[in-house]
């Protein structure tokens, strides 16, 4: 069994405290033929101390691994024992680091010092951070034994004879770590059988999700990116277009907008955000409108109106109305662009069916009760040619844009 594959690759400081993990994290990186060395800090908190450290330097001396040892001498720092104890050690092995001149420290850390640490976190109440526990890798940092249990640990220096020290710590019942590790953690053990596990799992689905979101882009960076790719010259974004832009993407309805550089408009769409030109092109020839008689269909694209008035194509002008089939009363076509979410900017160029000078049917959005007739009746089948070409410049979207 080896464990030195999870390491990074470079040179490593191991910290060593003469415990089994530690020392088992050691035995297996020499094994591999990784280039590492030593750092052992005596706190000095017990009588023995010091025979722990000679421990730790046998073994070192053993396996032809250059140690880094320090003792403390200054007085521990007011308050919690193991929060200034463990300062003192962190300070001691970035000297010993910068000593060795080596790329990371690792750390002995196990799957079961993970789930422990998840468990005291949830008991205080934590987020996605406090569930993930102890970051596999921070800094220069790295814990290679997340993965690995403590009895994978056993095994591994009983198959070679190798004694460690067992720091009565560990068993103290004044520590809260211990007390999730003897107590805990046993009785959740035997109420439902699995559940280490399963809480190791789910901290490290946790961390990967961490990780994704530290990583991920933040919502100026994505306004700024949507931005260029759509043309905008760099730096074209002043901190006024950029307030602009993040208010937009809160809650409210659709068809907002906000006009940028170079001809540009960003908009929010429903779920979408947009960065399309400000203006559309000039006039172009109007949508053929296309009038057959049908038995009864289903066509998407088409409705079936029922016979009358002249039929014809035209765009918005003020006070149009209609009856939307499926809805209640009369709407202002205003009001109906404004539910479909129809940009702002795109309302003036959607083209319209009229029965005479009434409207019958906006295009991909509604048709009027009174005019329509049933698709599986006989009735005229009304269609639209080919649609204006959209502009040539380039429409960048982005879905979702709350979960940016």
């Amino acid at each position: 069994m080896s464990f030195a594959c999870i390491a990074p690759e470079g040179r490593l400081l191991v910290a060593v405290s003469g415990g089994p993990d530690s020392t088992a994290l050691l035995v297996s990186l020499h094994e591999a033929g990784r280039e590492i060395v030593a750092a052992h800090y005596d706190h000095a908190l017990r009588d023995g101390s010091d025979a722990v450290a000679g421990q730790v330097a046998d073994v070192s001396a053993h396996l032809g691994v250059r140690l880094i040892t320090e003792r403390r001498t200054q007085p521990l720092a007011k308050g919690s024992l193991q929060a200034a104890a463990r300062e003192l050690r962190y300070a001691f092995l970035e000297r010993a680091r910068v000593e060795a001149g080596v790329d990371w420290v690792a750390l002995a850390h196990t799957a079961d010092d993970l789930v422990e640490g998840v468990l005291l976190h949830l008991l205080r109440g934590c987020g996605l951070a406090g569930f993930r526990g102890m970051p596999a890798r921070r800094g220069r940092y790295v814990r290679p034994l997340l993965n690995v249990w403590r009895r994978e640990i056993e095994q591994f220096l009983a198959g070679r004879g190798i004694a460690a020290h067992q720091d009565p710590a560990n068993t103290d019942p004044r520590y809260a770590r211990v007390r999730a590790r003897l107590s805990l953690l046993p009785a959740l053990e035997r109420d439902r059988p699995g559940i280490t596990r399963r809480f190791h799992a789910a901290a490290l689905t946790a961390a990967r999700l961490q990780e994704e979101a530290e990583h991920a882009p933040t919502k100026i960076e994505v306004l700024k990116r949507m931005y260029a790719e759509a043309g905008g010259r760099q730096p074209g974004l002043s901190r006024r277009h950029l307030e602009a832009m993040l208010s937009l993407t809160g809650p409210g309805r659709g068809g907002r907008g906000v006009d940028l550089p170079g001809g540009l408009r960003f908009r929010i769409v429903g779920e979408l955000m947009q960065v399309v030109p400000s203006q559309r092109p000039g006039a172009e020839a109007p949508p053929r409108l296309e009038v057959t008689f049908c038995a009864g269909c289903d066509d998407p694209a088409a409705v079936h109106l029922r016979d009358g008035a002249r039929l014809r194509v035209g765009y918005r002008r003020p006070g149009l109305r209609l009856r939307p089939l499926g809805g209640r009363g009369t709407r202002k076509l205003q009001d109906v662009f404004v539910d479909a979410r129809v940009p702002r900017e795109d309302r003036d160029a959607w083209p319209l069916v009229f029965a005479g000078d009434r409207l019958a049917w906006v295009p991909g959005v509604a048709v009027d009760a009174d005019l329509a007739s049933p698709r599986e009746s006989p009735g005229r089948h009304v269609a639209l040619g080919p649609m204006p070409a959209l502009p040539a410049r380039k429409v960048v979207r982005l879905e979702t844009p709350q979960e940016i």
